[in-house]
């Protein structure tokens, strides 16, 4: 799609990957964002501040909060911090800040990095039009037109990043629809639903994805700060479920998505 594989270097399983996730032959999470009448609209269950995966048709998709239209809803849950990843285009280097275009397969976005730091300005240099890039920033809206204001950006020198992310896409959107079709349907624990999502919030937490030994019940405990037999009854579940699994002993867990 983006003329081969020559911006990938030598690992063609990455290209492959990469090729056919962006040219919409891979795995994509599914674009709809409609939520049930009866689910009660907006969850405010989830803080907006929550740092979610997408892709940039979702964020197009997206409605804007009737209370407030600075706010954005996806799956009925408020967005307000976003995870792109896709290739940049277009780039323009101001004296304050860096602009350019991205573009995932989905569609393309705008993004705006201010250089307060020189750290910011190092970032910005590391990465040209061409580059994938991961992008963490916060979707903003002016005019009708939507963008990103990002916190750092950085360049992927790993390609399974991008199937990672596309994945992760899938699995943040299967989650909350599930949640609201159980919800819809008055099926299941509400209660238990919330605590299940928290928890693998918890194993899908970007400072917490690339810790190989993964984290223990324990330190998932200690940081919903909520009961030990609410959260050991979920856990458990989770593990029967195959969404969780050990690492170097019994203790320490690892997401299924997170590899």
């Amino acid at each position: 799609m983006y003329g081969g594989g020559g911006h990938y270097g030598g690992d063609g399983g990455g290209a492959a990957n990469a090729n056919s996730l962006f040219g919409g032959g891979g795995f994509m999470p599914s674009q709809s964002t409609a939520v049930p009448e009866s689910s009660g609209g907006v969850s405010k269950g989830r803080n907006a501040q929550t740092l979610l995966p997408l892709t940039v048709k979702q964020i197009m998709d997206a409605a804007q909060a009737s209370d407030d239209k600075s706010n954005f809803t996806i799956n009925g849950v408020e967005v307000s911090t976003v995870r792109l990843v896709g290739r940049m285009l277009g780039k323009i280097e101001r004296v304050t800040d860096v602009q350019f275009t991205l573009d995932d397969g989905t569609g393309k976005i705008d993004v705006n990095r201010w250089e307060n730091e020189s750290s910011d300005t190092k970032e910005m240099a590391d990465v040209n039009d061409g580059n994938y890039v991961i992008v963490n920033g916060g979707l903003k809206g002016f005019q009708g037109k939507r963008h990103v204001v990002a916190y750092s950006v950085r360049r992927v020198t790993n390609f399974n990043d991008i199937t990672h992310h596309f994945l992760h896409c899938i699995y943040v959107h299967l989650e909350l629809t599930r949640s609201k079709a159980t919800s819809f349907l008055g099926s299941g624990n509400t209660s238990e639903n919330d605590v299940s999502s928290l928890i693998m919030n918890v194993f899908h937490d970007p400072a917490i994805i690339d810790r190989e030994d993964g984290i223990t019940k324990a330190y998932v405990i200690e940081r919903l700060k909520l009961p030990e037999d609410m959260v050991s009854k979920v856990f458990q579940q989770h593990i029967d479920d195959g969404n969780i699994y050990n690492t170097i002993d019994d203790l320490h867990f690892k997401s299924a998505m997170n590899g």
